[in-house]
């Protein structure tokens, strides 16, 4: 029965079959053409009894095995590799289609390669998952044909393989990196010129583009024969909140990815680079209850805790209290802190029906509220209109595109701070306040 369900036939089998049938038919009309028939098809029984021996003599003549990660990093490109090994005797023809996690929507996979004897090929393809939650590989399946090709031999291997996809990990890791070097405008991260900074000194250190040239300790630029500068340290342990609102207004998608996906890798990225800085940081979600709090921590292994906390959220189907949000704000977050609030309006009067308890937890804290602009808005604002429905439906573009606007001018009068980003920009413009916040002392 195996054996049954492992054989298929090659595309070269019909071509062959074709080619007999047609010598048979042809031959009502040219007889010598019937002897020609019977050869063929006798060419093709030994062809394929040759063919079923070369592919089954052997018990475990190919190996393939696909190498998962223990997790995904949702919303970017994760490497899947395979290893084939060939152990048969000849240079073989190998197909191999993987049986993605249903998640992925995608049933055409296949690749294809020719093997020598005893090759090793490695080869890996990309996947982007768009949602978090656990992901399930079906088999790996493997097609082998020699150069006969008349029959393929089919092996199975590694079933029912699950990863998790877990928040953006890659993008940490990323603008941990670029934390470090010199480089953060090329990937859209500001130096922020300093108000004022700490009298503690830290240490004396060689100049780099962008340090502050009032900070130039010239005995030390004498001695060294180089441009050396003080440098300062911030202040630290300041405590940060990153408060996620899971309600519907979040459920909004953005090339595949929701709102609240974008807010959670968001939020990573940010409390990251937050520890790199020696601050403290917690979390806070919320929606008609408070569905998960982290105190604010300086510990970098803090950061596994939030991750998993992360990985678990989900949006809900109804509208958020933010009463309730500024009622355990008072209750759990007892010193100034800067919290940074993810959520959305689509319309000013949202914002408004709203607006008296963000000012409420904008006298104790300092609150950074991130609404997010409608990019789809902006693709059809730059469209011309050629017709009277799209000049209306224009219109109307512009005029969400411009409350949009209204209500960071709306936050800045009562003293609110915001940021108005796309989704995929959210995580450097976020960082970028931060870091702003803390360049200009203003927690």
């Amino acid at each position: 029965m195996t054996f049954i369900r492992s054989l298929y036939l090659h595309k070269g089998f019909f071509i062959y079959m074709a080619s007999a049938s047609a010598c048979f038919l042809l031959s009502y009309w040219i007889p010598i053409l019937y002897a020609v028939a019977w050869i063929i098809t006798i060419a093709i029984s030994v062809l394929f009894l040759s063919d079923l021996v070369l592919l089954y003599r052997f018990k475990h003549p190919i190996k393939v095995r696909r190498l998962l990660p223990d997790k995904f990093s949702n919303s970017d490109e994760n490497p899947v590799p395979i290893t084939i090994t060939n152990f048969y005797p000849f240079k073989t023809s190998i197909a191999v289609i993987d049986e993605l996690p249903v998640q992925f929507q995608k049933r055409d996979f296949n690749y294809e390669t020719h093997l020598k004897a005893g090759e090793v090929h490695d080869f890996s393809y990309n996947v982007r998952p768009v949602e978090r939650g656990e992901y399930t590989f079906g088999f790996l399946n493997l097609y082998a044909s020699s150069a006969l090709r008349i029959v393929k031999r089919k092996f199975k291997f590694q079933n029912a393989q699950m990863v998790a996809v877990y928040p953006s990990f890659i993008q940490m890791q990323k603008y941990d990196f670029l934390a470090m070097s010199n480089n953060l405008t090329q990937f859209g991260l500001k130096k922020i010129r300093r108000i004022g900074n700490t009298s503690e000194f830290e240490q004396i250190k060689d100049y780099v583009q962008g340090d502050d040239f009032r900070t130039v300790n010239w005995k030390a630029t004498a001695k060294r024969g180089e441009l050396m500068v003080n440098q300062y340290q911030d202040e630290k342990s300041q405590p940060i909140y990153s408060i996620i609102d899971t309600g519907r207004v979040m459920k909004m998608p953005f090339n595949g990815l929701k709102l609240l996906d974008y807010a959670i890798n968001s939020t990573l990225a940010f409390s990251n680079v937050a520890l790199k800085k020696h601050d403290k940081v917690g979390m806070f979600t919320f929606s008609k209850t408070v569905d998960s709090f982290l105190p604010a921590t300086q510990k970098l292994t803090y950061l596994n805790t939030i991750l998993e906390r992360l990985y678990n959220i989900n949006t809900q189907f109804t509208d958020s209290d933010f009463s309730l949000l500024y009622a355990q704000l008072k209750r759990k977050v007892t010193h100034r802190s800067l919290l940074m609030l993810y959520t959305n309006f689509e319309h000013i009067s949202a914002l408004k029906r709203q607006l008296p308890y963000l000012q409420a937890i904008a006298k104790k804290h300092l609150l950074v509220v991130v609404i997010f602009e409608n990019t789809e808005l902006d693709a059809l604002i730059a469209q011309d209109a050629e017709s009277l429905q799209a000049i209306y439906h224009k219109t109307i573009a512009e005029k969400f595109s411009y409350e949009k606007r209204l209500m960071v001018k709306e936050l800045q009068k009562h003293g609110i701070q915001s940021i108005l980003t796309a989704p995929e920009k959210l995580s450097v413009n976020t960082i970028n306040k931060y870091l702003e916040i803390k360049a200009r002392g203003l927690l």
